[in-house]
């Protein structure tokens, strides 16, 4: 990891936003065009959950993948730098299991889902890994720990160890 006032060439190029960091305690989550930035907790209690590797069908289409990288935040723990104006919301319950709304945050801009909030855990958001920015958390603090709906995982694709 790196400090926030460290160069930022140890990330890789992604996206138009150049201005990531992470630290002991904390990290940025960008979306694709820079216009909204979240900071989040790489420790309890603020961080509630490794990442975890989703394959229900919802996580298909509103990822245009075959699953979903997500991890849970507190929602007193995240912090929005910038863009919160910039975010659409997309809510509904048809296909979610439990039958309560699942609203999904994005980029007004670019269309980038930042994460996504249940009607069934109020006081979580689910951050997506892929807009995180310091890409090596994805080996450590972020590495995922948990597969979910195995059975919508595509047959080509091993499983979390």
């Amino acid at each position: 990891m790196t400090d926030s006032n460290d160069s930022k060439s140890n990330f890789p190029l992604s996206g138009l936003a150049n201005d990531g960091w992470s630290n002991e305690k904390e990290a940025t989550a960008t979306c694709y065009c820079g216009a909204v930035q979240l900071i989040f907790p790489l420790t309890a209690p603020g961080l509630q959950s490794s990442s975890v590797v989703c394959n229900c069908t919802d996580c298909h289409k509103i990822t245009a993948s075959m699953f979903s990288t997500l991890f849970s935040v507190l929602n007193s723990h995240l912090k929005h730098v910038r863009g919160q104006d910039k975010l659409k919301t997309f809510a509904q319950n048809k296909t979610i299991y439990s039958g309560k709304s699942m609203s999904n945050h994005f980029c007004g801009d670019c269309g980038t889902l930042m994460y996504r909030k249940s009607e069934r855990f109020p006081d979580l958001s689910l951050l997506r890994a892929g807009t995180v920015d310091d890409f090596s958390l994805m080996d450590t603090v972020l590495k995922p720990q948990v597969e979910i709906w195995t059975s919508k995982r595509v047959g080509w694709l091993s499983g979390v160890d």
